[in-house]
Parts: structure tokens; C-alpha cells; sequence
């Protein structure tokens, strides 16, 4: 048997043994730009599958009409612009029917304006999800962009529709549609992880955003064309990624004489070009911040 001091010797040894490191997992915030984890994006893949699928149900359950909103969205835009823009003041469309002049742009811009809205707001919307759970956070804005694919895509069918019923000859035109979408996802996202990022700290950007995108769309040629502005200020307009983007719309399905046209491939390339380097310095500074979000949100 072992005496009293001797227990007393065990006891204290146990207690001080020390743990090993094998028993402790440490969680560290990423820092600065070394790495986007895009594998870690691939392990939680079906993390961002689920997320874009509840965005997608959250917006249109207990609605009467359901994703019929979807189309009915830029329909009724298209039939008030069309009857102030298109009839009273007759603003040129170079030829083209001015419903499906304006659904042409309407249908990419409302894609920018519902994925930068839901990008921006995202991170606060799913503030429980961030302080309980380790996963990374640019899963969020990532799936805000990949859920407004279905209202792309739905109001996409509704567009193509209409240039059946106006007999518009498809060209191959249409094959650079991919490359104009690509550039709306790039704008949307890049924008969006500034304003998601700021959102965290600063919630005035949740009353900013639909202001931002009110004044964002009339600075766009969505109600009228790029045409109408002069050649020589045109490059003011390509500092505008949307410009290019809407402009290439209608350049790919009414092949009309716009903005994009092959001689104006620079300002296209101005366009792309903001929203590398906004999508750039929008995901350094995401990451930058990222190791906040759960003590601020």
C-alpha cells in the first residue's frame, strides 16, 4: 500500500502531467494573401450547394406566384420602360423592337444587381452560421452568385422567347454571350466581397446597397443605348464593367451596331480589366478581414 505521502506524490504527477500536442486542434485565422484555400472550397462544396439552394427557397417560399417572379421581374420593367422610354420619348434602339432593346440588358443587370445585393448582405444574413460553425467564408459570396443563376437563367429563357416572337435572326454572335455573363459573375462578385467585407463593420452599407444600384443602373445603357453617347466619351462609360456587359447583351442577340462592336474591343477590355483588379483587391482585403467577422457580425 502506498503512503500517505506517496499518494499524494501520484496524485500531484498526474495532475501535472502535461498534454500532448497530438490531443489539441488549433483553428488560425489565414493571413494576408498566401492562399485563397481553394481546396478548402472544394472540401466544402456541398456547404455551398446547400447554401445557394436555401437562398433559392427562402426567396420565393409562401409567395403566391413562386419563381414565376423570376420572369415577372424584368417583364414588368420591360412594359414600363417600354411604354415611358420606348413610346413617349422615343429613345433610339437602332432598329430594334425597344421591348426586347431593353430585356436584352435587363436580364444580365438584374443578375449584377440581386448577386451584389446578396453578396453584400450576406455575411451579416448568416451571422449564426459564422460564430458557431469553421468553414470558409468566401463559401457565402460564392453561393449569393451561384443562386441568381436560376433567375439568370429563367429570365434568359423569357429573353430568348421574345426574339423568336420578333423573328430576330440569331448569329454567331451569340457565341461570346458566355464570355459577357462571365464578366457580370467577376463584377458582381468583386464589388460584392468589398461591400459584404465593410458590411461586417460598417451597417450603413445595408441601406447603401439599394441606393448604389438605383443610381448604378441609370449610369448604365439599360433604358437607352451607349450610342447616344459621344464616340470620344465612350471611355468614360467602359469604366463602368456593367456598360460592357449590357452592351454585349444586345450585341450578341439584335447584332446591332453598339458599343461592343469589334472596333470598340479596347473599351471591352477596359471593362474586364476593372473587374480583375476590383475582384482582386476585393478578395485581399475579404481575407485581410476575414479573421474578424465572427467577433463583429
Amino acid at each position: 500500500m502506498l503512503r500517505t505521502s506517496d499518494r499524494a506524490a501520484a496524485v500531484t504527477t498526474s495532475v501535472e502531467r502535461p498534454r500532448t500536442a497530438a490531443s489539441l486542434t488549433i483553428i488560425e485565422p489565414t493571413r494576408g494573401i498566401a492562399s485563397l484555400q481553394l481546396r478548402a472550397l472544394w472540401e466544402y462544396r456541398e456547404l455551398l450547394g446547400f447554401l445557394a439552394w436555401r437562398d433559392i427557397k427562402v426567396r420565393y417560399k409562401q409567395t403566391a406566384l413562386g419563381i414565376a417572379w423570376i420572369a415577372l421581374q424584368p417583364l414588368l420593367s420591360t412594359v414600363v420602360f417600354t411604354l415611358v422610354f420606348g413610346v413617349l420619348l422615343e429613345v433610339p434602339t437602332n432598329g430594334a423592337p425597344y421591348a426586347l432593346f431593353s430585356l436584352a440588358a435587363l436580364v444580365p443587370w438584374h443578375y449584377f444587381a440581386g448577386s451584389l445585393s446578396r453578396v453584400g448582405t450576406g455575411l451579416v444574413s448568416s451571422s449564426n452560421l459564422i460564430t458557431k460553425v469553421y468553414f470558409p467564408r468566401l463559401v457565402i459570396p460564392l453561393s449569393g452568385v451561384l443562386s441568381t443563376l436560376v433567375d439568370f437563367a429563367v429570365g434568359f429563357a423569357v429573353l430568348l422567347i421574345l426574339v423568336f416572337v420578333y423573328r430576330v435572326p440569331l448569329t454567331p454572335n451569340v457565341l461570346w454571350l458566355p464570355l459577357f455573363l462571365l464578366l457580370a459573375i467577376v463584377a458582381a462578385l468583386g464589388f460584392g466581397l468589398w461591400l459584404a467585407a465593410l458590411n461586417v463593420k460598417y451597417r450603413d452599407v445595408n441601406y447603401l446597397i439599394p441606393f448604389l444600384l438605383q443610381l448604378w443602373m441609370y449610369a448604365t445603357p439599360v433604358v437607352y443605348g451607349a450610342t447616344l453617347i459621344p464616340e470620344e466619351m465612350r471611355w468614360l462609360m467602359a469604366l463602368n464593367p456593367m456598360t460592357a456587359v449590357v452592351e454585349g447583351f444586345r450585341w450578341c442577340l439584335l447584332s446591332g451596331t453598339m458599343l461592343v462592336a469589334p472596333s470598340s474591343a479596347p473599351l471591352v477590355l477596359l471593362s474586364a480589366g476593372i473587374s480583375l483588379t476590383v475582384l482582386v483587391t476585393g478578395i485581399v482585403f475579404f481575407r485581410n478581414t476575414e479573421k474578424t467577422f465572427a467577433d463583429l457580425v
